[in-house]
């Protein structure tokens, strides 16, 4: 296993290396300090399993970095760990394509059972937006309603479209990655809204969240 840490903080990329361990025998770690090394790292490190990286970087405002990252390397994961734990901070990430959000207060255990489920296939918010989503109209009772894990019925194209989804490919690229027309994308899009009951595609990634879904590695 190979993980990037991209971090311009010492102390905390010591404090990950020492947690991460925990992860695999044979984990590598690598860092990088900015957005312009964590891009030239992955260049050279086509086989990279996961990006930790903080939003606060020196060369890169907000999701910037997030959205370089996303948009060059498509097939790596890219795990958000933040200080901030606004909802807005954690939406935004979440339309960057980002496949989870740390808050750094987070305890360990919990950073390394949120990195074994993206690892898995899965997405990782934290309980908060779990419990109330990104939109605020939604109210608990409405959540509350939504499907469970065994009530979801996905093709096994639909679950392709929905990890590209998840990652915040807009239509024409998922068209072109899965080679598919794009009314046959939009109606796959419609039915897989339906399936988790929610309306669009942020709601969509915290609904795969909470449920635990794993998708296929796009």
């Amino acid at each position: 296993m190979k993980i990037l840490i991209v971090d311009d903080h010492p102390l905390i990329r010591e404090a990950l290396r020492q947690v991460l361990t925990a992860l695999d025998k044979e984990l590598t770690l690598l860092e990088a300090q900015t957005c312009a090394e964590a891009l030239s790292m992955a260049d050279r490190n086509p086989d990279l399993d996961l990006v930790l990286l903080d939003l606060g970087l020196p060369d890169a405002a907000g999701s910037d970095a997030l959205t370089q990252m996303r948009e060059r390397f498509p097939s790596i994961p890219v795990v958000v760990l933040s200080a901030s734990e606004e909802p807005r901070v954690v939406t935004s990430a979440i339309d960057a394509g980002a496949m989870g959000f740390i808050p750094k207060t987070a305890s360990n255990q919990v950073l390394l059972n949120a990195l074994r489920l993206v690892l898995a296939g899965g997405v990782y918010l934290p309980r908060e937006v779990l419990l109330h989503g990104a939109d605020n109209s939604r109210t608990g009772t409405e959540a509350a309603a939504g499907p469970r894990a065994e009530d979801i019925r996905l093709t096994a194209r639909q679950r392709d479209v929905l990890a590209l989804l998840v990652q915040g490919k807009p239509n024409k690229l998922i068209c072109r990655a899965l080679d598919l027309a794009e009314g046959t994308v939009k109606i796959h899009v419609t039915a897989i809204l339906k399936a988790l009951n929610v309306s669009n595609r942020t709601q969509a990634v915290i609904a795969v969240s909470r449920l635990g879904l794993k998708l296929p590695r796009a």
